[in-house]
């Protein structure tokens, strides 16, 4: 008997185990946030693909938690609720041996791992699952730009710059912008969490300053006045100054409302005794006893009068 007889009886007697290969191409991929990514997934067998089975899981960055993404077995497709209307997968897996998967609009919240997990009875040996590395760049929201200290010659004051979202986290740059808005560096501690220190602030570096915060996505900025009129102490007092103005408003109108009310409540009680007065018996004896002027000239004149 020849040596490959031998091992076909061989094969025969103790069985063939089958190998399934899976591959990833690229174990990490950048996509920028609302575009798509293709997660290509690729594999290998010897054996009809009837019983296959593909897999397709997710561990956010944030949460750490794993969820199904996609499934597939006897040519039907399962997309997970979240993913519906965003996840395509690759047509005829069987046939074309491709496992791809491709997510449209993608988030931050879509960052983390993915995991491809093939099987094809008898194929039960060989590395059966790669993963995927996904990260969501997102260019800087704008920053926020604050003055902290006390604005005045001499003293330590602080500007601090912070995006709330960006990635890969953005750094931060400062710049000082003169009358005629051209940037000039800050000769200043510059530091990857936004803040620019003046330690003995002097007039020379009062002005308006911009911060940048730049990724590989993009940048945003903001400005802020650096002046005597912006430290801490200064806003505190204009804001109880405007509280007091208020207060001072709002006495002023009670006081000409009062005054107002006042005086109308004595002209009326004017008017009340003026009509009594008039409607009193007393008055109205008092009118009776004064002789009428036109009565008393008549009688004048007809005494005047010759007889005849």
């Amino acid at each position: 008997m020849g040596p490959t007889l031998r091992l076909l009886v061989l094969m025969s007697i103790i069985g063939y185990v089958e190998l399934i290969t899976v591959t990833t191409p690229q174990k990490n991929v950048s996509v920028t946030m609302g575009q798509s990514v293709l997660l290509q997934c690729m594999f290998v067998t010897n054996v009809a693909t009837t019983g296959l089975n593909i897999q397709w899981d997710f561990v956010s960055s944030a949460s750490m938690k794993p969820q199904q993404v996609y499934y597939y077995q006897s040519g039907e497709d399962v997309i997970t609720k979240s993913y519906t209307g965003r996840l395509q997968p690759s047509s005829s897996p069987g046939t074309t041996k491709n496992a791809s998967i491709v997510i449209s609009n993608m988030q931050p919240s879509d960052a983390g791992i993915y995991t491809c997990q093939i099987h094809n009875f008898p194929d039960v040996d060989g590395p059966s699952e790669a993963y995927i590395i996904v990260n969501v760049l997102e260019k800087p929201t704008v920053p926020y730009c604050a003055v902290h200290g006390d604005v005045e010659s001499g003293h330590l004051v602080t500007l601090t710059c912070h995006s709330e979202r960006g990635s890969p986290n953005p750094t931060y740059t400062w710049t000082r912008l003169d009358q005629t808005r051209t940037r000039r560096p800050v000769l200043g501690l510059v530091t990857t969490s936004g803040i620019l220190e003046f330690k003995n602030i002097s007039q020379f570096e009062f002005g308006e300053y911009q911060c940048n915060a730049t990724n590989a996505v993009g940048f945003s900025t903001c400005t802020i006045e650096l002046n005597p009129e912006a430290g801490d102490g200064v806003i505190a007092g204009a804001v109880i100054g405007a509280l007091l103005g208020c207060v001072l408003i709002i006495l002023v109108v009670w006081f000409i409302a009062r005054t107002v009310k006042k005086h109308k409540y004595k002209e009326v009680k004017v008017s009340e005794a003026h009509a009594m007065k008039r409607s009193s018996p007393q008055a109205q004896e008092a009118s009776d006893s004064v002789p009428v002027a036109t009565t008393a000239d008549s009688l004048h004149d007809e005494e005047d009068e010759p007889q005849a």
